[in-house]
């Protein structure tokens, strides 16, 4: 099995949503592998307790700050960047991980403003937040962008439409955005971490089936009964993403459960040349339909 001695010693990592869940498990992870952090939540009393928690597990030389924060507020978001660049002169890496469930039911009985902010937040935010920081990746002509993902990015999720809706389309800018700065050695990708037992999971179940629907809600019971997440396995493949192992690799969706990523260095110039994981139409010769398409096979 590849193991990888990441050394992410001196990176300055910009990391949205750290206050509990992933966000607080991927600090952890990348201040024992010597990053610098500026981490932000909205959450004021959330945040500062993960800073007073990292400071902790720190050494020495490396330096953490928080900031309160709302990505989907552009003066707040420009307030963090120029924060980060004054306190540590650069950022190298940005992990998307802000998001919220937002309502929860059908479509024409959801609460409207409760749909826009989801939308404003786990979509508009975390393109806000590289747009504002890929100037400075420009001028240092690299950066990693590393994007969480979500349920619903690669199927339907009905009854949460819309957090699904906002996955789906980060994961379509993820690859736009690729394309657009591949010429100045910036890789971006989007991680699909799977289901875990997290605030955001407990809060679709005590939700009900009625208000997620009962084949959502079976799912969710399943996974919580399962037993605890392995955040570790998700945490490996973003540091794995942010380190010079994954140079080259960019604008894919990568499952931290199902995809054998730690393979994929071998394969960068195929990956790069490739379509693979990556949101594509299925259409009917894909599953055999051949009367479906107006083409000749």
């Amino acid at each position: 099995m590849e193991t990888f001695n990441y050394n992410l010693k001196n990176k300055v990592v910009l990391l949205t949503g750290a206050s509990k869940g992933l966000g607080y498990e991927t600090a952890k992870h990348f201040v024992k592998n010597g990053s610098n952090l500026i981490i932000c939540a909205r959450d004021s009393k959330k945040i500062k307790k993960t800073f007073k928690e990292l400071q902790k597990i720190k050494n020495k030389k490396q330096k953490i700050i928080y900031s309160v924060t709302d990505v989907s507020s552009l003066i707040e978001v420009k307030k963090l960047v120029n924060l980060s660049i004054k306190e540590f002169g650069k950022i190298d890496v940005l992990v998307n991980n802000a998001a919220i469930i937002g309502p929860k039911g059908h479509i024409e009985k959801v609460n409207w403003k409760d749909f826009l902010k989801t939308i404003k937040i786990n979509l508009l935010g975390s393109i806000l937040l590289c747009r504002t920081v890929i100037p400075y990746f420009k001028k240092r002509n690299k950066g990693k962008i590393i994007q969480l993902s979500g349920g619903g990015a690669a199927g339907p999720s009905p009854m949460l439409t819309s957090y699904t809706i906002s996955k789906v389309g980060i994961v379509r800018f993820i690859e736009n955005l690729s394309e657009e700065i591949k010429k100045f050695n910036i890789d971006v990708n989007a991680v699909a971490p799977g289901i875990m037992l997290t605030d955001m999971l407990n809060e679709m179940v005590r939700a009900g089936p009625k208000k997620i629907g009962k084949d959502n809600y079976k799912k969710f019971i399943k996974a919580k009964k399962s037993g605890e997440t392995n955040f570790k396995k998700i945490c490996e493949l973003i540091l794995f993403l942010s380190s010079r192992y994954s140079d080259g690799i960019s604008g894919k969706i990568i499952s931290a459960t199902w995809d054998n990523w730690k393979k994929w260095i071998k394969y960068k110039k195929f990956l790069k040349n490739s379509d693979i994981y990556t949101l594509r139409r299925i259409v009917g010769k894909d599953r055999g339909f051949k009367l479906g398409d107006n083409s000749n096979y």
